[in-house]
């Protein structure tokens, strides 16, 4: 068995062996990163029985509570630990939320990515002729523009058309299919270039004379080898995706104004910076900044632990 068949088949099996989370433990700022990561994603999944109000709910909104600083201020209100919004909502609550938001686009718009771009990557590169050639420039041509410059004008068109009250109810499921489909050629490129130095392997050849299609051959044997390049690329793209989402949501074209983001928040908060109410601002900044980090993290280091030369140093 080759090295590239050992990698990709033995993936799962290294989790198992505990190889990858004693190389975790191992790399204190990678394990750092990971423990941070899941208790943002817990706190998001848990959002909504853990916070202690409902930002949606409009019940919930005092305006006599806006504007509060933090409970260790001395003007602040145990009530609100992180303080309050100009309307009177919990910045903790809307904090959560807003994180489960983030997560939640970054994972389904990267899932569509990695989906498109493994489809279109490993057919190009397994058939090769007009088809790879089709994809290949469909990429080139799509990689020539700013996925954030591409999404901000698809949006705003798509904002103009649909009027005010549309836009609202299927904003969330745009920002998917904009961002999804903005970045899908980073997979298919990077997976086109492991195809064609799979297929021409001893394995492939012997599957393809024992009669398996080739869309057994494609998906069983070429793809497990390549899978490494595809999740790191992935992990990055959930952080990009965040990023692209907030960047997004904090110029007004993003999630709705009633369905918190870390973006809109900051975007809602920025005009009071002046006015010294830092907090509004500063504390959905600083949940960004800490997700991005921990997923940038996260992702090296699992470039790092996957990488094919390193796994053969263990071995």
């Amino acid at each position: 068995m080759n090295a590239a068949q050992y990698h990709g088949h033995h993936i799962w099996r290294r989790f198992r062996r505990q190889q990858l989370w004693l190389q975790l433990k191992a790399n204190k700022v990678a394990f750092i990163s990971s423990v941070i990561l899941v208790l943002l994603t817990l706190t998001a999944l848990l959002a909504p029985w853990l916070s202690p109000f409902n930002p949606a709910d409009l019940q919930q909104q005092n305006i006599m509570d806006a504007e509060l600083p933090p409970a260790w201020n001395e003007q602040g209100d145990n009530r609100f630990i992180l303080g309050t919004d100009g309307l009177g909502r919990d910045l903790l609550s809307s904090l959560m939320h807003g994180i489960r938001t983030s997560l939640w686009v970054g994972f389904w718009a990267v899932l569509l990515q990695l989906t498109l771009g493994t489809v279109l990557g490993l057919c190009a590169g397994y058939f090769g002729g007009w088809l790879d050639r089709m994809v290949m420039r469909l990429a080139d041509f799509q990689l020539t523009f700013s996925s954030l410059m591409l999404a901000i004008l698809v949006l705003a068109i798509t904002r103009a058309a649909m009027g005010a009250h549309d836009y609202h109810v299927w904003s969330p499921w745009l920002l998917i299919l904009v961002l999804g489909l903005a970045d899908w050629p980073q997979y298919a490129r990077t997976l086109r270039a492991s195809v064609l130095a799979e297929k021409h392997k001893d394995y492939v050849a012997a599957a393809q004379v024992l009669g398996y299609r080739s869309r057994h051959i494609m998906v069983m044997q070429i793809l497990p080898n390549t899978l490494s390049p595809l999740l790191v690329i992935a992990t990055l793209q959930v952080a990009h995706v965040i990023l692209a989402e907030a960047a997004l949501s904090f110029l007004g074209i993003g999630m709705p104004y009633g369905n918190p983001s870390l973006g809109g928040m900051m975007g809602s908060g920025f005009e009071y910076m002046l006015s010294g109410l830092w907090w509004i601002a500063l504390m959905p900044g600083v949940a960004l900044v800490l997700l991005l980090l921990s997923i940038n993290l996260v992702a090296d280091w699992l470039r790092d632990a996957l990488d094919p030369k390193n796994i053969g140093q263990q071995q």
